[in-house]
């Protein structure tokens, strides 16, 4: 629950077969895009992402290389992107020979396999689709670039420690040009309520003081509380919460930092909130603020969450990738092969392959095993206990964690190409709209967030046009039931209501002006990305105790781990990039490549799953 679902997430990395894409409303096939193409071939020319580079890349792709066997695996790969076409990589003598496979490449994955890799790990990542980055992908039509999900990215700062997709892509030798966002996001909220929060955080509370002149001690001690978590946050090197050795050495070194930290862990932002706060309107832009973070109100979003975000978009600030956000993740998976791993695409892991007790393998859907010291899993946690490990028992821990969370809903997403001059000249990039009445805040279909990414890049779409994706939550349970007829009519129904909205309430004309349109619903992201229920993570049942029952990396399972948005720290691109650091150090730790304390490791995993009972 962490770092914007609406303003971080992006859903579809599209199976492509011979070179044709399905759409995203429609699933119809249309043929690559030549940025598209070179992409997913590997090429080194003309990916369309001019934004990045690795210094470490050789300045040609050479892809027909000699297959080179690895223990037990032939693999065919380039220091470069792998070739689609070109990856072979086949089971050979039952061998293993990989330190750790990781299933799936989504930002989490490609953080926990690079960041292995860099420490001199042997890494495999399985992606089903032939493009990385899960859900953090784009794609193109009719000459737009469409980041799939927004265009808000957090970690790309140059200072502190929270700027984790910045040192993602340094540790392998990986670098992308961005532009500074000035408005994180302008609340379009009801009675009235207009409020941008500008980059600059004093000029932040100056607006929001405006409004409530009666609440500005208030104002100053929340959003104070929130800079001293933040402030202490960031002051340490973020490794793994479930490895002592770090934890005990980042204590010495930072004691109240890090008991500030503990003191916060099972508080909530809203009751902090309701500390200094008594405007009911006030605290109710308060649970704005949380909905965007974790798709909940301020009671149940944990202050550390909360806080997390709520100051790192005035420390570090937004900072959109030159290209698009597709670039992340494919400089990720350039990052890792440039390392000597290995990224093979159109592998389907349909099962784990569990041995003794402990996970060693997994098994594809076209009958390939692989093998390995270690398994980390990039799939929700319902996917990987419900799907990846059926027939095995639900350990209990597992089941703990059911009680205590839920799958949060899934999202509508509609993307449009529009004529620029629909958009007043000083449209922020970003907008969260709530008309009329608060209690509609997180109901489906309630609130809107709006997404306008070529206002920072404006290569994304052709001359003269704007790219404008909508968000609204949806339920998976809206979708079901539905002839293919009626499922059409209802996706238009309802992406006809969400933009009669934002013409009333926005863009006068906006209809009027669509050149393309492209509807999703969550079956769309279930299909493409194979999440559950096309959901973006957990969501607590009721008020939680902070972050005390959020699992970590590891599992119950020896040699399983875990890595994404229903681990610890939760959803959005710097949460998950997060949980890949931390995944990756207790990996290292369990292999040999980081210094361990068995004794210590039982007692604080002991420690942590009891602590997690409490939640």
């Amino acid at each position: 629950m962490l770092t914007f679902p609406f303003l971080s997430i992006s859903c579809v990395s599209p199976l492509l077969t011979h070179h044709r894409i399905p759409m995203l409303g429609a699933f119809q096939n249309l043929e690559f895009q030549p940025k598209f193409q070179s992409v997913a071939s590997g090429d080194c020319r003309g990916s369309g992402f001019a934004s990045g580079s690795c210094c470490n890349a050789p300045r040609r792709c050479n892809m027909r290389q000699k297959p080179r066997r690895r223990k037990g695996v032939l693999v065919v790969s380039s220091k470069s992107t792998l070739s689609v076409e070109e990856q072979v990589a086949e089971r050979v003598n039952g061998g293993g020979g990989f330190d750790a496979i990781v299933i799936g490449s989504g930002i989490g994955g490609l953080v926990a396999g690079t960041q292995l890799a860099v420490k001199g790990a042997r890494v495999l990542v399985l992606e089903k689709y032939v493009i990385p980055g899960g859900s953090s992908g784009f794609y193109q039509r009719d000459g737009y670039t469409f980041d799939v999900g927004s265009s808000v990215m957090f970690g790309f700062s140059d200072k502190g420690n929270l700027n984790l997709i910045t040192q993602a892509l340094e540790a392998v030798g990986c670098k992308m040009q961005v532009v500074p966002d000035p408005t994180t996001v302008h609340f379009h909220l009801p009675n009235n309520l207009s409020v941008r929060v500008h980059r600059e955080y004093d000029k932040f509370i100056e607006e929001l003081t405006c409004y409530f002149p009666h609440e500005k001690e208030g104002i100053l001690k929340f959003y104070g509380e929130c800079w001293k978590i933040f402030n202490a946050l960031n002051s340490l090197e973020l490794k793994s919460l479930e490895e002592p050795l770090y934890l005990f050495g980042q204590f010495f070194q930072k004691p109240l930092e890090c008991l500030t930290l503990a003191y916060y862990l099972p508080q909530n932002a809203g009751a902090i909130a309701r500390k200094y706060i008594q405007d009911p309107q006030l605290l109710s832009f308060i649970d704005a603020e949380c909905f965007i973070v974790s798709t909940v109100n301020a009671l149940q979003t944990p202050m550390i969450n909360a806080a997390m975000v709520l100051c790192d978009r005035h420390f570090g600030g937004i900072n959109y990738p030159l290209g698009g956000v597709g670039g992340i993740a494919k400089s990720l998976a350039k990052g890792l092969a440039d390392q000597g791993s290995e990224i093979l695409y159109k592998a389907n892991v349909t099962s784990v392959i569990i041995e003794q007790g402990k996970a060693v393998g997994v098994r594809l859907s076209d009958g390939r095993e692989f093998f390995a010291k270690t398994i980390i899993s990039n799939a929700t946690r319902w996917d990987t206990f419900g799907k990846l490990l059926k027939g095995e028992t639900l350990p209990k821990e597992e089941e703990n964690f059911q009680k205590v969370y839920v799958k949060a809903p899934s999202f509508l997403s509609i993307h449009m190409g529009v004529k620029s001059e629909v958009l007043p000249p000083d449209t922020d990039c970003h907008h969260f709209m709530l008309e009329n009445n608060w209690s509609k805040l997180e109901e489906p279909y309630g609130s809107i967030f709006l997404s306008i990414p070529t206002i920072l890049d404006s290569s994304l779409a052709p001359e003269g046009h704007h790219i404008l994706h909508i968000f609204t939550t949806s339920s998976m349970d809206d979708w079901k039931g539905l002839s293919v007829e009626e499922y059409e009519a209802k996706k238009q129904l309802v992406a006809d209501e969400i933009i009669s909205r934002l013409e009333k309430k926005l863009f006068p004309g906006l209809r009027s002006s669509i050149d393309f349109i492209e509807i999703g619903t969550p079956k769309t992201h279930r299909r493409f990305l194979a999440r559950n229920e096309g959901t973006y993570g957990p969501m607590p049942r009721g008020i939680p105790k902070g972050l005390l029952g959020m699992p970590f990396n590891t599992t119950a399972i020896d040699g399983l781990y875990c890595v994404g948005d229903s681990c610890f720290p939760g959803q959005g691109v710097i949460a998950v990039a997060f949980s890949g650091v931390m995944c990756a150090h207790r990996v290292a730790a369990d292999i040999g490549l980081e210094k361990k304390s068995p004794v210590l490791d039982t007692a604080l995993l002991g420690l942590l799953g009891w602590l997690r009972t409490l939640a």
